[in-house]
């Protein structure tokens, strides 16, 4: 199956190389490419119910006009089965949240190896959240900062599996899948299966608010 990856950059030459990217890498397709977000909300909007032109969606977030936070919340109400995935060059921790409450399924930063993108968004595929070790490390501190020094919901009414904790612990410390995998000597396949199952127990949709509710929850 390949999947078809709407891009939404205004930097024509990176748009061009990351399009360029998918279209050369088995299972993907550069599906769409928008210059601005408002075009890319149209087209989503004008989409028949029932029928999502694209797979998934990598946003920017510094754009003309309506900007990616605003256009991804915008994209969600029109296509709320489609992910959508940051994709930019900031990493302060407001947008990160900001991007997270806008309904952003995962938080990329274009500075990522290319073979790293790649990887992380197969990941969705999977039903992950990706985040890159910088990012999850970020949120990491921003959460700490702000989370109170107790909380009701204890880790262990989530009912995890000593694997599943481990698994978690390790997206906490900001390890990418393939680093979990590699540690834990096993496949990303099974990272994923592993973080899936994290993410249902725990009853959260993406890395970013499984980090923030094991943190409130004094787990580590």
């Amino acid at each position: 199956m390949t999947m078809r990856i709407a891009i939404v950059e205004d930097d024509g030459h990176y748009r061009e190389a990351i399009a360029a990217l998918f279209d050369l890498a088995e299972g993907f397709k550069a599906g769409a490419q928008f210059a601005r977000a408002d075009d890319a909300i149209a087209a989503a909007r004008s989409t028949p119910a029932g029928a999502a032109p694209w797979d998934l969606v990598l946003m920017d977030i510094e754009m003309p006009g309506t900007d990616g936070i605003a256009a991804t919340a915008a994209m969600k109400k029109a296509l709320p089965d489609v992910p959508v995935v940051m994709l930019t060059a900031f990493e302060e921790p407001e947008r990160i949240v900001a991007a997270i409450h806008a309904g952003a399924d995962g938080y990329l930063l274009k500075r990522s190896d290319p073979s790293d993108i790649l990887e992380e968004v197969r990941g969705i595929a999977a039903g992950g959240s990706p985040l890159t070790p910088s990012v999850a490390r970020t949120i990491l501190g921003l959460v700490r900062s702000s989370a109170p020094a107790a909380s009701p919901d204890a880790p262990g009414s989530w009912n995890l599996s000593a694997r599943e904790t481990e698994v978690l612990r390790s997206l906490m410390d900001g390890r990418s899948y393939k680093q979990i995998a590699d540690t834990l000597c096993v496949s990303i396949d099974t990272v994923r299966t592993h973080l899936r199952h994290v993410y249902r127990k725990m009853q959260v949709h993406s890395a970013g608010e499984a980090i923030s509710r094991a943190l409130k929850s004094g787990m580590i």
